[in-house]
């Protein structure tokens, strides 16, 4: 694209958002790096309309980096409980320690030292440092690469390195030497309310004039990316442990599928909890299995609630427990209060 029709894709950008954009949104209108952040790392692959709620709960229990980072990270699993792809959490809370120790609760001002920071990836830096400081410097996030690769005519595969960093190259090229807060934020929007991934609204978009995929026709071939993640398919048995209304939950490991949170113990089947509990006390319920579908997987589950006899001693319940992952047990409010995954939290609501 010629100098001279970069300036105009930037401009008719930047009048579009002014006129057709979103400008409601919590996290708009603010040069709070704290609120521009926590909303970054939200919307990162979940919607907007989802985000909404989670938002407004999280700033009402951590107002502040500083108190986000004197949380216990249970309690800030919990209000992330629902929202999925939970090592965002996890990064949040580490970076909101990191931004106390280091700068002093002060969060960075360049993208630069804002990467520098867990969980913040370039174009997320690139978001804040734009947004709240007004550097001038591109974002890439899945909304923005598809306008962009649609727009330029850019096939290159994004899943090679090289390719990458040329569309970063390009995508800074585009850029206004001035209104970089509106023109980041018009992208966003533009990619979200119009360059949509299936049925783009082309006959209303500001810039189809210079676009090369409405041109040729060809907005489904962009963005490239050769390596598509393969789905993967898991099924377990969920044991519910119960005793006096009480449930048994383990901690998930730090890496994975839910890591760091309270889940239930799996078994491989229902003959491999046989095989290993089937002398226990009380009684077995099977409840309906279901099915939770993930990013890359598809996780059959088939809860079983184990009520043990309520005349149990210590040492039969500590015999019973000795056998499962390690845990504890919880009342079932301080359960639903846990950092729970969503199906576990359903279940247990039911």
């Amino acid at each position: 694209m010629s100098e001279r029709r970069s300036r105009s894709f930037a401009t008719r950008i930047i009048e579009w958002q002014r006129t057709h954009g979103r400008h409601a949104l919590p996290w708009q209108n603010t040069r709070d790096p704290y609120r521009v952040w926590l909303s970054e790392i939200m919307l990162q692959q979940t919607q907007v309309a989802t985000v909404l709620d989670y938002y407004e709960r999280f700033l009402q229990r951590f107002p502040d980096v500083a108190s986000l980072a004197a949380a216990a990270l249970d309690d800030v699993f919990a209000l992330w409980s629902g929202l999925g792809y939970y090592s965002r959490a996890r990064n949040l809370h580490r970076c909101a320690q990191a931004v106390v120790a280091e700068y002093g609760g002060c969060f960075p001002t360049s993208s630069q030292q804002l990467a520098q920071l867990p969980g913040i990836g370039r174009s997320t830096a690139a978001a804040i440092a734009a947004f709240c400081f007004g550097e001038r410097v591109a974002i890439l996030d899945g909304n923005v690469k598809r306008v962009l690769t649609r727009a330029l005519g850019f096939d290159g595969d994004l899943a090679v390195a090289a390719q990458e960093r040329q569309l970063w190259a390009q995508a800074t090229a585009l850029l206004p030497q001035r209104g970089v807060e509106v023109y980041t934020q018009g992208l966003m929007d533009l990619g979200a309310t119009l360059c949509l991934a299936r049925a783009p609204r082309c006959a209303v978009c500001p810039v189809r004039a210079d676009c090369v995929a409405a041109r040729d026709g060809t907005q489904q071939d962009y963005p490239v990316k050769s390596r598509r993640l393969q789905r993967g398919r898991r099924e377990h048995l969920w044991l519910w442990l119960c005793w006096r209304g009480q449930v048994w939950l383990t901690q998930r490991p730090d890496t994975g599928v839910w890591a760091g949170l309270w889940s239930l113990p799996e078994f491989e089947s229902a003959a491999a909890f046989d095989s290993a509990c089937g002398d226990w006390p009380g009684a077995g319920e099977s409840l309906p299995s279901f099915t939770h579908v993930l990013t890359h997987l598809d996780w059959t589950l088939h809860p079983l609630r184990w009520t043990l006899p309520t005349r149990l001693s210590a040492a039969q319940r500590e015999a019973i427990t000795d056998t499962l992952p390690a845990g504890r047990w919880f009342a079932l409010d301080d359960a639903l209060a846990a950092g729970l995954p969503a199906p576990l939290r359903k279940l247990l609501s039911g």
